[in-house]
């Protein structure tokens, strides 16, 4: 049990030790949660800090009920299963998706004052969240920033969804966790205290730890 997101975000450098000071390694936190979490690994390794933001799509009769996600270059990512059992029709998910891009980018120039990301080309992406459930809007991350050629991709979360380690496993060069537990119901269940982020909060610590990369 972690006693808030800064715990979770001390607790989780020290398995990313190996790039401690590493000028090469940036870490890409998901807002608004891992950004908190994000900002503690940052200032224990001495590492840069930047956001990727990526939008979860719900599912028409319940919004928390995630369904698939969207990154930041419009690429949708669809949960099939969800969407074949459902129904759920291939015209929400593109009116969903756009809707959901235009908040991306307001939050990203919002939050790094641009929606442009430089090549990652001799970069090692850190991927952080406070935590992996389904893991849509970290899959999202992760795609996005393959994109921006990173030449290693490393996904650092304080809990993961045992259903998801395998996944992530095939998607990223390198996955770190602290736990992955049965049973599973939320992220916020490892956390004694797992309040809401605001904004305010986020852009102060990008002001503390971001720089231009």
């Amino acid at each position: 049990m972690f006693k808030d997101r800064i715990d979770a975000g001390k607790r989780l450098s020290k398995l990313l030790s190996d790039y401690r000071e590493d000028k090469n390694a940036v870490i890409f936190a998901i807002p608004r949660g891992g950004v908190v979490v994000g900002g503690a690994v940052a200032e224990e390794l001495s590492l840069c800090l930047d956001v990727v933001v990526t939008k979860k799509i719900g599912a028409p009769f319940n919004e928390e009920f995630a369904v698939g996600a969207v990154a930041p270059d419009g690429t949708l990512f669809i949960y099939e299963e969800a969407v074949a059992r459902y129904g759920i029709k291939k015209t929400y998910l593109e009116k969903e998706a756009k809707s959901k891009l235009e908040e991306i980018r307001q939050r990203l120039i919002k939050f790094r004052g641009k929606a442009f990301y430089e090549s990652l080309e001799g970069k090692k992406a850190i991927v952080v969240d406070d935590g992996i459930a389904t893991g849509f809007t970290v899959k999202a991350a992760v795609d996005f920033l393959k994109k921006l050629n990173a030449d290693k991709i490393i996904v650092a979360v304080p809990v993961i969804a045992p259903d998801s380690v395998y996944e992530f496993k095939k998607i990223c060069d390198e996955l770190y966790y602290i736990y992955s537990e049965e049973p599973f119901y939320a992220v916020g269940q490892f956390y004694e205290d797992f309040s809401q982020v605001e904004d305010e909060e986020v852009i102060e610590i990008l002001k503390k730890y971001g720089k231009e990369v």
